[in-house]
């Protein structure tokens, strides 16, 4: 008997040594090197005829697209976050924590499209997904349910079935025969992605995947998973809540700005068209320590609720906690707060909430987020039918931010009286609904605030 060969593999960049390390020298991680064994190159992968046609260049001008259309999901979340639909020939990686939906977001989609789909599950039975799909309320008759975790077989099975769509469900799950070692493992997942993409080129046929992800929110397996394939997804959101985010990590056909909103019930996941009313609470009596902030996500306006408490220190340490935002941010808006508005909140507790479990990044709440703490630190709440949208500078200045009238159209819609601004922003028209209130520095905006109340 031959002796197998072995090398140790970094579970966290995927490069490999020929003994044992501590520490990977690539990515500098402690106590990340694997032993696993290296391919056996007597060993020919089967099945894969259809991608081994000899390929010749071909000059740019004389490559012809025009009858290669995108693919409509029937899912406008999705369609969006990649940007009008799936591309042929692409492969995409969509991640996300256990039970956060990323397997029935993907039956949804096998199921409600009108052509043939093959759903390769290698976690689930075919009981288990058939359960699922009848929560759905779905009765497709063009979805193909295999269970399955050998690459060349279901290669076998695509090349048998012909399918315009593929799933796989998950790709951690996955082994190939001219690797040895364990389904998981780096080279496993790497190989078995690499036989997917060069199928999935050579016949122009979409392939979507599912990832596991690390402790660390990382997908598990190589780093280079993620440059290998054309599209990253992740599946975001708290089980504990009922909306769901799909952001786009990376899009070799589109914009990584998109998000895609969803609801998850009883009977799947529902998109989340006009998100604002979701996030926003329909309370009748206004409350202090509320506010509502115009934010951007993509090309996408949204009206977020941001929740503050601002109470005295129980403990000699006062506690500063976000939930959605970023913590420094947070620290950096309060000493601004105490220097330029005199405010003395370095004695005291500090919560922060975004409404509905979202996370936001941009820097146009952070007036809405003022807002809020002062609302909660002098127990005023703020008149109704305000909202807030301005960046906020270190010498307490309000800043301008980008696509204005985008903002203004959401707060209109939805029946705001009035949008605080900076002074610096440019409104190409002017609206006839809402009034347009500008400041130049936190300053102005607290004494006009508040005023009807004092």
């Amino acid at each position: 008997m031959t002796k197998l060969k072995t090398a140790f593999f970094c579970q966290n960049c995927g490069n490999h040594y020929p003994k044992w390390m501590g520490q990977c020298s690539a990515c500098k991680e402690w106590n990340t090197l694997i032993e696993e064994v290296i391919q056996n190159p007597k060993k020919t992968p089967i099945g894969l005829s259809k991608t081994q046609a000899s390929s010749k260049p071909t000059k740019i001008q004389d490559i012809d697209n025009s009858d290669n259309p995108r693919l409509n999901s029937k899912d406008e979340e999705l369609n969006r976050v990649l940007g009008g639909g799936i591309v042929p020939g692409s492969l995409i990686l969509i991640g996300g924590e256990p039970g956060i939906g990323k397997s029935t977001l993907l039956l949804q989609i096998s199921l409600f499209l009108n052509i043939k789909v093959l759903y390769v599950s290698g976690e689930e039975s075919k009981q288990q997904i058939k359960r699922r799909a009848n929560r759905i309320n779905s009765n497709s008759k063009s979805c193909y349910i295999l269970n399955e975790t050998n690459v060349e077989t279901i290669i076998q099975q695509i090349n048998s079935i012909e399918p315009e769509l593929i799933i796989i469900d998950s790709i951690q799950t996955l082994q190939t025969d001219t690797i040895e070692s364990s389904p998981g493992s780096v080279s496993q997942i790497k190989e078995s992605a690499s036989h997917f993409l060069k199928y999935s080129k050579k016949t122009n046929l979409p392939v979507v995947m599912v990832g596991h992800i690390t402790k660390d929110g990382g997908i598990a397996g190589p780093k280079i998973l993620e440059h290998m394939v054309d599209v990253v997804l992740n599946f975001e959101g708290d089980r504990n809540h009922i909306y769901r985010i799909l952001r786009s990590k990376k899009n070799r056909y589109g914009s990584t700005a998109e998000i895609g909103i969803y609801e998850m019930l009883n009977d799947g996941l529902r998109q989340v068209s006009n998100p604002s009313e979701l996030l926003i609470s329909n309370n009748k009596s206004p409350l202090s320590g509320n506010a509502i902030a115009a934010t951007i996500e993509g090309i996408r306006p949204i009206m977020i609720e941001i929740q503050a408490l601002v109470s005295s220190a129980v403990y000699g340490t006062p506690q500063r906690s976000t939930t959605g935002f970023n913590s420094k941010r947070l620290n950096m808006l309060l000493a601004v707060l105490e220097k330029k508005a005199g405010f003395n909140l370095g004695t005291k507790d500090v919560f922060l909430n975004i409404t509905g479990g979202i996370k936001i990044e941009d820097p146009a709440i952070d007036l809405a987020v003022i807002a809020a703490i002062l609302s909660s630190n002098i127990n005023i709440p703020i008149p109704h039918g305000i909202c807030f949208a301005a960046e906020i500078g270190l010498s307490g200045e309000l800043r301008n931010i980008s696509k204005i009238d985008q903002r203004i159209n959401e707060a209109e819609k939805l029946g705001f009286k009035f949008l605080i601004l900076s002074d610096a922003a440019k409104i190409s028209k002017i609206p006839k609904k809402i009034k347009i209130l500008q400041y130049s520095r936190i300053e102005d905006l607290i004494k006009n605030l508040f005023k009807e109340r004092d």
